[in-house]
């Protein structure tokens, strides 16, 4: 299990395995839209690693903001305010680096 912290008012369904694998079976759009969202975020999540092994934390930061803009979709989004906590938990740093880092380089997104 995973922790998450949304940016906005949120609401979250819980639904227990037997009634969704219940609903997977009956509802076959469902399962095929489901089975999209896992097969994308299991991509997500390997595209994470890489970019954690093999990227600056500069090039992290900038993936991360694009990707919460939702850059190159149909519908964009703008960047909420972030705070260098905030920014050093995307980037998986502590907060002292990406101070130092907003010290060298002002970026208006961080307050």
């Amino acid at each position: 299990m995973a922790t998450a912290s949304a940016m906005s008012p949120s609401a979250a369904l819980i639904i227990e395995k037997p009634q969704m694998l219940e609903a997977l079976h009956s509802q076959p759009s469902l399962a095929d839209r489901f089975l999209s969202h896992m097969l994308a975020r299991n991509i997500r999540i390997e595209q994470d690693l890489v970019d954690q092994l093999f990227n600056s934390s500069e090039k992290r930061l900038a993936r991360a903001l694009l990707l919460l803009a939702r850059y190159g979709k149909d519908e964009q989004f703008p960047i909420p305010k972030l705070s260098q906590d905030t920014l050093a938990k995307i980037g998986g740093h502590d907060p002292l680096a990406y101070q130092l880092l907003h010290e060298q380089v002002p970026r208006p997104w961080i307050h």
